[in-house]
């Protein structure tokens, strides 16, 4: 779903008559296409923040406009007692977001690709924080939602799964939906297009994004068909090794990128229906040669 922005206009929040204001006149304007990245210590309003952007809470002073009817919300702290099993949970979730059957489908598939390791019948309250994590994004990136607001959503991902989340936000802040994320690691810096602004004392205040060591990603895809339909364009530096898959039209694909690409890649690559069976990040050891597309399909 696709909208112009949400605004937040002098947006202020004080929980007690007593007490001193957590948020100070917050201006902010959301757009599709320009992530907003939240950084600041604990105790600084991020979280406050993010939840009165998500309709969660209601601002003191101040108002939100343009907030669509179907937010996808991650908080910072996951229900610790809800004893619903995954797979009812995601369709209690679909269905209060309004979305059917696919949106569910939907969220089990992007559960395998962030390498999910519980079942559809365990319990919430049995998962890992890692496992729980993978369960709220599910549900928040597959209900049609025109809004994702996400409180720390890298916090406990596993070094596989980090990217793969990266990448579905690039791609939906690149089709249109608004993306606000708070973010203590160096993930949300680099999703493309991304706006940073440090929270301190309920005020916001532009950050530049610190710079990223010299790494490269490296990527594992499967699918069928022609491979290159997968990875249509690739970066300058970027180098591809094809090799046949079980099947007679399968393959399996290794991409090696600089990392400052690797999100936008895998972005594209799960758009045009390729698997991702890993993606990990790896310190520069060598140059990856400019250009370089050492290719060995069908050999």
């Amino acid at each position: 779903m696709e909208v112009e922005g949400v605004r937040l206009e002098g947006v202020r929040k004080r929980y007690g008559r007593r007490s001193s204001e957590v948020l100070v006149g917050i201006d902010l304007h959301l757009r599709p296409g320009r992530p907003v990245v939240l950084r600041g210590g604990n105790g600084s309003g991020k979280s406050t923040l993010l939840r009165i952007a998500a309709g969660a809470s209601s601002p003191t002073a101040g108002r939100v406009v343009g907030r669509p009817r179907t937010v996808g919300y991650v908080p910072d702290r996951f229900p610790a007692q809800q004893r619903m099993p995954v797979g009812v949970y995601l369709r209690h979730l679909a269905a209060i977001h309004g979305a059917g059957p696919d949106a569910v489908r939907e969220a089990t598939e992007l559960l395998a690709v962030l390498g999910f390791t519980a079942g559809a019948a365990t319990p919430m309250l049995q998962l890992s924080k890692g496992n729980a994590q993978k369960v709220g994004l599910a549900q928040a990136l597959t209900c049609g939602a025109g809004l994702v607001v996400l409180d720390e959503p890298w916090s406990g991902l596993d070094a596989d799964a980090s990217p793969v989340l990266a990448a579905r936000l690039d791609a939906m802040s690149a089709a249109g939906t608004v993306v606000l994320v708070a973010d203590h690691t160096a993930h949300g810096p680099r999703l493309a297009g991304a706006q940073v602004y440090r929270v301190e004392a309920g005020t916001l205040r532009p950050e530049e994004p610190a710079p990223v060591a010299d790494e490269i990603t490296v990527i594992e895809l499967a699918g069928d068909g022609d491979p290159r339909a997968a990875v249509r364009t690739l970066p300058p530096g970027a180098e591809t090794r094809v090799v046949p898959g079980p099947g007679p039209a399968s393959w399996r694909l290794r991409l090696r990128v600089p990392a400052s690409e690797g999100d936008a890649v895998l972005a594209a690559a799960i758009a045009r229906g390729a698997t991702v069976l890993a993606v990990r990040r790896e310190p520069v050891d060598r140059p990856v040669a400019a250009g370089r597309h050492a290719q060995e399909a069908h050999r």
